[in-house]
């Protein structure tokens, strides 16, 4: 199965980018089990400003990846960590992030 990629966007609370980077900084070691679990690989997040791109990689499927996220306790704590310093830009229709669509690739 060929990595299926996924990008998501968000923003960070004004003032709160430095704390952001902390946190991923000390990134807890369950948490990156949890993202490895899920089969996540080059994962990465970029700003500007108080706006957040990350993308990642899924060696196992978006699908796989979203459902070992959802049935994870340190998602949950990692969420409700991170929530007082971003907003998730979400759909308004289904209340989940939106799905990117990728409109370029050189491979």
């Amino acid at each position: 199965m060929a990595r299926e990629k996924f990008a998501w966007k968000a923003k960070v609370k004004e003032g709160m980018l430095a704390e952001y980077q902390r946190r991923h900084a000390e990134i807890w070691p369950e948490m990156v089990a949890v993202l490895k679990e899920a089969g996540i690989v080059n994962y990465s997040i970029w700003n500007t400003g108080d706006e957040l791109f990350g993308y990642f990689e899924c060696t196992e499927g978006v699908a796989h990846a979203e459902a070992v996220q959802a049935g994870s306790a340190v998602v949950d704590r990692w969420n409700e960590y991170m929530k007082d310093i971003m907003v998730m830009i979400m759909d308004p229709v289904t209340g989940a992030q939106p799905k990117m669509q990728q409109v370029f690739n050189l491979d």
